[in-house]
């Protein structure tokens, strides 16, 4: 049977795209993955791979610098000039994959075009192809046209959910806050890739601010130089290696739609809402809803949540209609959240629920801004058991547990030192387990003792050592 008839491949569509054209490709006389390939969106069945062709096998380096308070390119530039630009090339890409064992067959997509359009990218999506529990391969493959042959290749791999009957072990990794400028290896990007690959987590959850368009250097005011952020960060080795090797759920959050603090209709200079919301789903592996769920086997089930793109503005009067998560999405997810049978259940949020956040923030469920949707949320919570908050957004570590409901929320912290601040460990409160100002990561892990299911919640600190453990048992009498 042809391989059409057996696998669905298909372009995985973003919202409106922005009008603004991307800069022009140079002719290629070869094509490269400089950005390398981000696999997304892995369930027991089914996966998202993205991929960009570029002009370059490796980001600019020598490049151009950035005026100071730069938010437009300087007249006599081109933007494949400045300082890390990754230029975008036209071509075709295929993607190729098999299932882990010996002598399993290989199976390929025809050669597709990459998008212009789309800042040169497309995404394959595995629809219902994959079998429950296994570790795949996967090849891209990228040439510049019909009749050249493959001329750059990046291998990776996933591994899918257990199917939801299976008594499996898990882990998943979370980090919120990726700054270019506060990185911590200049040459290579983030450090806790690194460190976060030797935990060979099964998933990656990236809370969002993946990139910051309003902070300089340049300030990125247009779609144009929107792209040229998302395009320097995941050409540095660091991002590149581990996106290639660990399937991801990305989340958007302000910073990298818009700007601080951002609701639905606002701009950025020349960037509107619509064209920010549609280069982030055009840069990460993004399937058709932005909010999503994972089965991970029996005991656990990850939900995660858009938090930007039904909020209603931040000055608004609190009371029922004020809303972080619009109506639609708060009545699926508690429908899906109550009627799981999964052991341990986790909502991944872009910004707390708990905290304690600072007093003059406005734009989350902790303060008093959203305080009635966030009541809401907690007393739901609360009254399911072993469920728990992950949260991204804040700049330092926490555990903390609700006095009201005793629901408890973990916050994963920045990717660097560099990037922790806005919290004194002097505000430490009785809602404090656990509080560190410092960059790093959160560890979820799924974990058996005696056949008895735990979940581990990990912080750990910029050079992967561990800072704190929490470990949660089955509720008693479940």
């Amino acid at each position: 049977m042809a391989m059409h008839a057996l696998f669905a491949l298909s372009l995985v569509l973003a919202p409106q795209q922005p009008a603004e054209r991307p800069f022009a490709p140079a002719p290629a006389q070869a094509v490269h993955l400089a950005d390398g390939i981000k696999i997304g969106e892995v369930t027991d069945r089914s996966a998202i791979v993205w991929v960009r062709l570029t002009a370059t096998a490796e980001r600019n380096a020598a490049g151009r610098a950035w005026p100071e308070g730069a938010d437009a390119l300087p007249a006599d530039a081109d933007l494949g000039e400045m300082v890390d630009a990754v230029r975008g090339a036209a071509g075709e890409v295929r993607l190729t994959w098999w299932m882990d064992q010996q002598g399993a067959p290989r199976e390929s997509s025809p050669w597709v075009k990459v998008d212009p359009a789309r800042d040169f990218t497309h995404q394959f999506q595995l629809d219902g192809t994959l079998a429950p529990g296994q570790r795949y391969g996967v090849l891209v493959e990228g040439r510049a046209g019909e009749e050249a042959a493959p001329q750059c290749r990046m291998e990776g791999a996933l591994r899918t959910a257990p199917a939801a009957g299976a008594a499996a072990p898990g882990r998943f990794t979370v980090v919120t806050g990726q700054s270019y400028l506060r990185r911590d290896d200049p040459a290579r990007g983030h450090r806790i890739y690194g460190h976060m690959l030797t935990l060979d987590p099964d998933f990656f959850v990236h809370t969002g601010d993946v990139v910051y368009h309003d902070k300089p250097g340049p300030f990125a005011k247009s779609p144009e130089l929107a792209r040229y952020k998302w395009n320097r960060i995941y050409a540095m080795p660091l991002q590149r290696d581990f996106h290639a090797q660990v399937p991801s759920w990305f989340m958007t959050d302000d910073h990298d739609v818009l700007k601080n603090d951002c609701w639905p209709g606002q701009r950025y200079g020349d960037l509107s809402w619509d064209e920010g919301l549609a280069i982030y789903r055009e840069q990460t592996p993004a399937g058709p809803k932005p909010y999503r769920r994972v089965r991970w086997g029996k005991d656990l089930e990850v939900w995660f949540v858009e938090g930007r793109e039904f909020r209603s503005p931040n000055r608004m009067e609190d009371g029922p209609e004020k809303s972080i998560w619009g109506a639609e999405q708060k009545a699926w997810f508690k429908e899906t959240f109550a009627a799981s049978d999964a052991t341990f259940r986790v909502l991944v949020s872009s910004t707390p629920i708990v905290g304690p956040d600072r007093s003059s923030k406005k734009d989350n469920h902790a303060n008093a801004a959203f305080r009635h949707e966030g009541d809401e949320l907690r007393a739901f919570l609360a009254s399911q058991p072993d469920a728990y908050v992950v949260c991204g957004d804040r700049h330092w570590q926490y555990v903390s547990e609700d006095a009201a409901t005793g629901l408890r929320e973990y916050s994963c912290g920045p990717t660097t030192d560099k990037h922790a601040g806005g919290f004194s460990q002097k505000n430490r409160s009785d809602a404090h387990r656990y509080l560190k100002v410092c960059g790093g990561f959160l560890e979820v892990s799924l974990e058996y003792e005696g056949g008895e299911p735990t979940l581990a919640f990990r912080h750990h600190a910029v050079d992967g050592s561990l800072n704190h453990e929490d470990r949660r048992t089955v509720t008693e009498g479940r």
